[in-house]
């Protein structure tokens, strides 16, 4: 018999959110260059400063410092995704039923101290102390929710500060405007001035639209991933209690495995933000 402890969960580079930031970077470089500007007419500290500042002050007084610094933390998670194997996890579960209809569910209790899946771990812990099925389902649930629930929360959080920073870079750009005003008497300081107070509306918009409202949308499409793996491994846990046959649990969880490589290509996309949670019952 396959030992239950395959490793159903893995991180690597998310080469979509890495080459996302490389491509659009580039286009707007390259587009800059071959219309014959130059890198230094966008590379201004002044700008840099106002449009990053503002807004990270603008989200601060909008979200509660604990949320504020758990999102912050999230960032790896746009670079780095951790993902779970479905198909992994149902030959994990599987092996547990196989185990448990044949020994009972006891039995189980030195192979879940082996799984490298906290949730699967929970799970299996509470339903071979005993506790009853319902219950069980019922904590569980709570928990899958409190975890989008908190995920949402961080992924707002870089959906709340794309919508400050292109105000901020107006913002920046009317300041530059002001000090462009005091020397009219100059004509070419003032186109010059003109030029440089605009850029601060770049990296306003740039900023929004490259990094902040994509990786809010990357942490929820991670987050929902997540949720559907954890709702399989509820279902399954609660169908090894139940002391169904493992090829009838294997024909029931064999839809998420289906579903899984649209899952994952949706979430190195990183643009379907939004996407309504799976259903549960």
């Amino acid at each position: 018999m396959a030992k239950p402890t395959a490793k159903t969960v893995s991180k690597k580079l998310d080469l979509a959110s890495v080459g996302g930031v490389v491509i659009a970077l580039g286009a707007i470089v390259g587009g800059l260059v071959m219309e014959g500007g130059k890198i230094g007419d966008i590379a201004q500290l002044t700008a840099a400063m106002i449009v990053l500042g503002g807004t990270l002050g603008a989200t601060m007084i909008n979200t509660p410092m604990s949320i504020l610094v758990a999102a912050i933390k999230k960032l790896p998670e746009v670079f780095f995704e951790e993902t779970s194997s479905a198909v992994a996890t149902i030959e994990t579960l599987v092996t547990m039923a196989t185990k448990a209809r044949k020994n009972g569910l006891v039995s189980l209790e030195n192979d879940v101290d082996k799984l490298d899946d906290p949730f699967m771990k929970k799970a299996l812990s509470l339903a071979v102390d005993g506790t009853d099925l319902q219950e069980l389902r019922k904590m569980m649930m709570i928990e899958i929710c409190s975890q989008e629930s908190e995920a949402e929360s961080h992924a707002k959080v870089y959906e709340t500060a794309g919508g400050y920073s292109p105000t901020i870079g107006i913002i920046g750009a009317v300041l530059g405007l002001i000090q462009v005003m005091k020397q009219l008497e100059n004509i070419e300081e003032v186109g010059r001035g003109i030029a440089v107070a605009f850029v601060a509306t770049v990296y306003g918009v740039a900023l929004a639209n490259i990094f902040l409202l994509p990786a809010g949308s990357k942490i929820k499409a991670h987050a929902h991933h997540a949720v559907k793996m954890k709702e399989l491994i509820l279902e399954g846990v609660c169908s090894v209690v139940e002391g169904l046959n493992p090829k009838l649990i294997r024909t029931k969880l064999e839809g998420f495995a289906q579903e899984e490589a649209p899952q994952a290509k949706s979430s190195n996309a990183g643009t379907q933000a939004g996407q309504p949670a799976p259903a549960r019952t």
